[in-house]
């Protein structure tokens, strides 16, 4: 069961809770969504709101359903879930069902769908999105990750509600 919290109240590494456990961006409504693993990204404070940031390629499905919805999560899981994580970042939800594959239960009760399996969610309402320009990177090796042109796009999303584990 989860419990709401405040953002200032979650007790965990930042940098660890999205490089090293990784997360799942969600977003859609009951009558569609999709889920993808995310291993960037950042937590913090801009326009005097505290915001999820995330990183999302213009060719994930994932991107349509951030596109067309004002509400994303962002939710994190028990080391349990792992397997899980991997299969959700390594396979499309325009090939596959995700959740039937992995056994994740999508939870409807918020403005955007998690799974029933998280240990921690963050509710966010888009603010902003951006894209990464070339022109900008100052160290040359950022751009052998985009030999396909591919620059992420970046989503800003206000936390709107927290929710953690008992």
């Amino acid at each position: 069961m989860l419990k709401e919290i405040s953002v200032k109240d979650i007790k965990e590494n930042a940098v660890s809770l999205i490089a090293d456990d990784w997360g799942l961006v969600t977003a859609g409504t009951a009558k569609g969504y999709n889920t993808m693993t995310v291993s960037w990204g950042a937590l913090g404070e801009l326009w005097g709101k505290d915001v999820a940031t995330v990183y999302i390629r213009p060719q994930r499905f994932t991107k349509e359903f951030l596109d067309a919805n004002d509400y994303f999560t962002l939710s994190f899981y028990p080391e349990s879930e792992k397997k899980a994580l991997s299969f959700c970042g390594a396979h499309s939800g325009r090939d596959v069902d995700k959740a039937a594959e992995t056994g994740l239960v999508p939870v409807f009760d918020e403005k955007a769908p998690y799974f029933a399996q998280a240990r921690l969610v963050l509710v966010c309402k888009k603010m902003a999105v951006g894209r990464f320009d070339p022109d900008g990177f100052l160290e040359p090796g950022i751009m052998h990750n985009y030999a396909a042109g591919d620059f992420h796009y970046i989503y800003y999303g206000a936390i709107e509600k927290v929710l953690i584990s008992e």
